[in-house]
């Protein structure tokens, strides 16, 4: 498993296994969003099955799957929202952490500068210096 901070409450990793819940709770994650849609996975981990064990682990869990397509700005908030109310850290996982990155920077961008977002972003291992017209076009709304 290769969790990457992005923010001290807010970390990204490829694709988790039920095998990898008990590593997340001993990191001291507090919610878990599944950011990868079910389409692009066998059923072994569907969000269903991974929801399971990480509420079983005592964990909250979040669906939201995200395509290039869905990077909708109700996604996005989707993703801020379950952030600013969890009672600890969240791990975000899709298929690189990728998705999961660009969604805390979109759902951060009026908030935070784009400097500071792709700083983040590159300190977790995410080069997404393409995003800076985006981010400051959210900036200015």
């Amino acid at each position: 498993m290769d969790i990457r901070e992005i923010t001290p409450r807010y970390s990204v990793s490829p694709q988790i296994s039920v095998e990898d819940i008990p590593a997340i709770v001993a990191a001291g994650f507090t919610c878990v969003i599944c950011n990868r849609p079910d389409v692009e996975i066998p059923p072994s981990h569907h969000a269903e099955v991974i929801g399971i064990a990480v509420k079983d682990a005592g964990l909250d869990f979040v669906i939201n799957p995200l395509t290039h397509d869905a990077m909708t700005q109700d996604r996005m908030s989707l993703q801020r929202e379950t952030l600013e109310s969890s009672a600890g850290k969240v791990l975000a996982y899709c298929a690189s952490g990728t998705r999961s990155t660009v969604a805390w920077m979109l759902g951060h961008a009026a908030d935070i500068s784009a400097d500071d977002l792709l700083d983040a972003a590159a300190r977790g291992g995410y080069q997404l210096d393409a995003l800076r017209p985006q981010l400051e076009m959210l900036a200015k709304r």
